[in-house]
């Protein structure tokens, strides 16, 4: 059974996508009805803009997720799907991909996410931390115990769990997580505290755009971050990716329930071969590869 998935922020370079809009006529339409969309040139900043533009959350998030959905489009008849994934923002790519949204709704959800989450971050100073080599429930139970929010916010895979909250919190964190033999407690140069309590304002102002939008039945079921179950229902859908902002990205268990539901190949989509990476923490025998436009 083919997986296919799809990457978060963080995975975006300069000229991304730039090969598939010079060598596709479909792409360059999609582009354009990107440009259109967001009502500025995406594209540009994509194929020549520098590293600080590109890191910009209301650039990110959108170039990410156009790389990804174009790409696939472009796949075009031998995309064939058994379940998808994406991490976190990838997480609406993979629900275009296996024809939940439109790309359309999937774009203007995207940058609505992306411009609520900045303001979000502007609340409040607030941080993540990348914490390796400790168990995910010694973590768990010393951020429990730290006074001020600090959360577990992605679990990418065993002994890599991503921590944020405000910034005092995650610094005291990383000091008792050290002290309890992590190898690292690397604090993330990111905007804010994504996938914690302090993305609320966000959710509540993506949670009326999702609600808005337009649902269909997937072609394939989608695991979903919230919950690392696959989910097939609209209804179920549109209500984990409300709660996405603010939950944590359970990604370990969705590659766990993939591999265990009969995953046999995994194909990442979009920039970059993070995914691939990690899925080879769990099961280093797992083929991946990187999806190409031929």
């Amino acid at each position: 059974m083919k997986a296919y998935v799809f990457p978060g922020q963080g995975a975006q370079f300069s000229g991304m996508g730039k090969e598939l809009y010079e060598n596709s006529s479909l792409a360059k339409e999609l582009f354009h009805q990107a440009n259109t969309i967001l009502g500025f040139d995406i594209q540009k900043i994509m194929f020549e803009g520098t590293d600080e533009e590109l890191k910009q959350t209301n650039v990110t998030q959108p170039a990410i997720f156009l790389h990804s959905t174009i790409l696939t489009s472009c796949i075009g008849k031998t995309f064939h799907p058994d379940m998808v994934a994406g991490h976190s923002l990838g997480e609406f790519s993979a629900l275009v991909a296996n024809k939940t949204l439109s790309f359309e709704d999937g774009l203007k959800l995207v940058y609505k996410r992306a411009i609520a989450m900045q303001k979000a971050c502007e609340i409040q100073a607030s941080t993540m931390a990348a914490i390796l080599g400790l168990e995910d429930e010694l973590v768990e139970k010393i951020c429990s115990k730290i006074n001020g929010i600090v959360v577990p916010a992605n679990y990418n895979c065993p002994g890599q769990l991503v921590i944020s909250g405000a910034i005092p919190a995650v610094e005291e964190a990383c000091l008792k997580l050290t002290e309890a033999g992590a190898k690292r407690a690397l604090i993330l140069q990111v905007g804010g505290a994504f996938h914690s309590p302090l993305m609320e304002p966000a959710r509540e102002e993506l949670a009326a755009a999702i609600e808005g939008s337009n649902f269909s039945n997937p072609i394939c079921p989608v695991y979903q971050n919230v919950s690392a179950q696959a989910v097939s229902s609209p209804e179920e859908i549109k209500k984990n990716l409300i709660l996405q902002l603010t939950a944590p990205v359970k990604w370990t268990q969705i590659m766990e329930n993939m591999l265990k539901d009969g995953c046999s190949e995994v194909i990442e989509v979009g920039p970059g071969k993070v995914l691939q990476g990690l899925f080879k923490k769990v099961n280093r025998d797992i083929p991946t590869q990187s999806a190409e436009f031929i």
